[in-house]
């Protein structure tokens, strides 16, 4: 007999649709269930994830899909799935309560709700039954029953408390504005808490975390300390060893639960790919170390083979559980390596990847090896060279070789979950991160990559309006796009303009630059609010400019904003800028280092920015020459915009400053102009890259 479905089954999540099948009479976040909830005179449960979260696919097993359990939460509540993916802007107000609440945050989240969608209790993963202290879902339920019968009162007044203590939360009140001081003191936290040994910040677990990076190579950019170059070289070197990048099959793993960054958590996330192949773009530019450039590769590698939809846009994320058990599809056994491969190249792979014979994969929970391994560098291939007596380019190619066959086995295996809808904010990372990679290296085929991702979202994820939407799954594009939505795919349209002038990308990043100061400014205290202005209601309308897994909204968005009012001489930009630096400048000053994207963008505020335009004939060996010239260095307070020779270029109609620049003496032309002050126009390129380094720099 079939299973009965509930109401998820009409949704267009992956996570949600994870969910149909539980026997708990799952609701989506809508005003039919809150509703319900009033007129049976009940208490919401909410229950928020995403589709490759292990721990909600635990919760999952354990509880959701239990009858018992399903029995009570039907009973007692009406019950709501969310997928934070999906809405951003519900989950980031229910995890501040879990965190005023416990401390804590992290997902799955179960918050408990009033009909009015306020808050009274709140928990991550709760086990089927108590245990070690933590209560259990089946004695939880019947008690939170019995006090919305019996102690009810408490409970509302609780929920007014948490609601009032929310609401007192920031709107933040703008300060004077930051200054070069916020990022000495973000860079001195940061040397603090640097872990020489592993490289990253802090201890375990440890995250990617990729606006560090950006920030540390701009601060050594702007002092000339190298420590900043150094700590994300060291850590970017620990990163593409260790186990959180797929030695095999490329790509990188959510987090590392160690400090060594040995043992992830398998999960992959198109955001960590974009942000980190930035970061590996910008300390290749910074370094001139090509190590980089093909970590970016690698990452890059991966995306387009198994991240890209058949339409050009990008898929969320990859599970990290395939077949019921975290990483199975990553970790081997040595009989699993040696099956594959045979002789001296298993005995050298087994040896180059840490391979044991009672595994190096321990058990989160317990700690106890499980007899698999997650592949791993122990030592960089050059040290293992050494070692061997042989040149590190035989090793690296038999490797290479021994890496296909292993990948080539591997694919064999049952794949995790792909989650396959694609968001706007995501694949506006990806496209900045495929757009650079096409500036730095040259490639026309990450351009073009870039550039179906953009025409993706620009054809498919507008609305009649122009409005951006912020997902599409199956043919159908839905929900409002928030502040990450236009902050991070201006991003992208940035990036891919500078990849190959393309002026349609420019202009539209202009427009949709409007967009998001009519729907998402605050013009009383500067900065974006995370909901547009005609949003759904929710108990508090968010404006945050910290930094979680991924950069501020407000950070990028300002950053854009500064950036296209160099492109197009719009000073009103800058000026709704200025206005977010101040409107953060009380929080950042007091954490700067929860603010980095922010200080980042502040980088380029103080300056001295530049604007460079190019003019010339594109398929002119001397053009190719000047703008080969500017992206071999890294110039991250430089604009870039190419004025095509022809009778109405377009460059004009979006940039009006560009319509009389014109080539001297027939030749493709540099036009620089450098904190505030213009430069000679110049046909060679060792003379436009001496106006744009610091003085005295090289």
């Amino acid at each position: 007999m079939a299973k009965r479905k509930n109401r998820l089954a009409f949704e267009s999540s992956p996570y949600l649709l994870q969910h149909q099948d539980n026997p708990v009479d799952w609701h989506p976040w809508g005003e039919e269930a809150f509703r319900k909830a009033k007129d049976q005179d009940k208490p919401v449960f909410l229950s928020i994830g995403y589709s490759t979260c292990h721990w909600c696919h635990v919760m999952a097993r354990e509880s959701f899909e239990d009858e018992e359990v399903a029995g009570l939460l039907n009973a007692t509540f009406v019950c709501i799935k969310v997928d934070r993916e999906e809405r951003p802007d519900i989950d980031a107000i229910y995890m501040n309560v879990a965190s005023m609440m416990t401390g804590s945050g992290g997902w799955p989240l179960n918050v408990i709700l009033t009909p009015e969608k306020k808050p009274f209790f709140a928990a991550t993963y709760i086990p089927r039954e108590s245990r070690f202290g933590r209560i259990g879902i089946l004695d939880l339920v019947p008690r939170i029953g019995l006090l919305w019968r019996t102690e009810r009162n408490e409970l509302l007044n609780s929920a007014e408390e948490v609601t009032a203590a929310l609401q007192r939360m920031p709107p933040e009140v703008p300060g004077r504005s930051l200054d070069e001081t916020a990022i000495r003191q973000a860079y001195q936290s940061l040397v603090a808490r640097f872990d020489a040994r592993n490289g990253g910040f802090g201890g375990a677990p440890k995250f990617p975390s990729a606006a560090t990076f950006l920030f540390l190579l701009r601060h050594a950019r702007r002092t000339g300390d190298p420590g900043g170059l150094s700590m994300t070289e060291i850590t970017l070197n620990a990163m593409r060893r260790g186990g959180i990048f797929d030695q095999i099959g490329y790509g990188f793993h959510r987090y590392s639960t160690d400090a060594a960054w040995l043992l992830p958590h398998f999960e992959k996330m198109l955001y960590d790919q974009a942000m980190i192949a930035i970061g590996c773009l910008e300390a290749h530019q910074a370094s001139g170390d090509g190590r980089y450039g093909r970590i970016a590769r690698e990452v890059f590698e991966y995306v387009l083979r198994d991240l890209r939809s058949p339409e050009g846009g990008f898929y969320s994320a990859e599970d990290a559980d395939s077949e019921g058990e975290e990483g199975k599809f990553y970790l081997w056994t040595k009989d699993e390596l040696y099956t594959v491969l045979e002789g001296n190249e298993a005995d050298l792979a087994a040896r180059v990847f840490d391979v044991q014979e009672g595994g190096n994969f321990r058990e989160e929970a317990t700690g106890k090896l499980t007899g698999k391994n997650v592949l791993h560098l122990k030592s960089p291939l050059g040290e293992v060279a050494e070692e061997l007596g042989v040149e590190e380019f035989q090793l690296t190619e038999t490797m290479e070789a021994a890496r296909r066959k292993l990948f080539s086995a591997r694919e064999e295996r049952t794949r995790p979950l792909l989650d396959d809808k694609i968001l706007a904010d995501w694949n506006g990372l990806a496209i900045a991160a495929l757009g650079k990679g096409a500036q730095v290296f040259g490639d026309e085929a990450l351009e073009e990559a870039a550039s179906k991702a953009a025409d993706f979202v620009l054809e498919r994820m507008l609305d009649g309006e122009g409005r951006l939407l912020h997902r599409y799954r199956e043919g159908s594009a839905g929900i409002l796009g928030n502040l990450d939505d236009y902050a991070f795919f201006i991003w992208g349209l940035l990036e891919l303009y500078e990849a190959g002038f393309d002026v349609k990308y420019l202009r539209a990043a202009k427009d949709l630059a409007g967009d998001m100061v009519r729907r998402f400014h605050d013009g009383k205290g500067g900065g974006f609010y995370f909901s547009p202005v005609d949003g759904e209601e929710l108990i508090l309308r968010r404006k945050d400019g910290h930094d979680g897994a991924l950069p501020s909204g407000n950070a990028v968005a300002a950053f854009d904003l500064l950036r296209l009012a160099k492109m197009t001489a719009d000073s009103s930009l800058e000026e709704i800028a200025s206005k977010a630096f101040g409107a953060f400048a009380p929080r950042a000053r007091a954490v700067p280092a929860a603010h980095l994207h922010l200080l980042s963008a502040l980088d380029f505020a103080l300056g001295p920015a530049s604007e460079v335009v190019i003019v010339g004939d594109p398929t002119s060996p001397d053009t190719r020459d000047m703008i080969r010239a500017l992206r071999s260095e890294f110039f991250p307070g430089t604009v870039l915009l190419f004025k095509e020779v022809g009778d109405r270029p377009e460059i004009s109609e979006v940039a009006e400053f560009t319509r009389d620049l014109i080539m001297v003496d027939g030749k493709t032309t540099a036009y620089v102009c450098r904190g505030h002050v213009c430069q000679m126009p110049t046909t060679d390129p060792k003379e436009m890259l001496a106006m744009l380094r610091p003085a005295g720099g090289s």
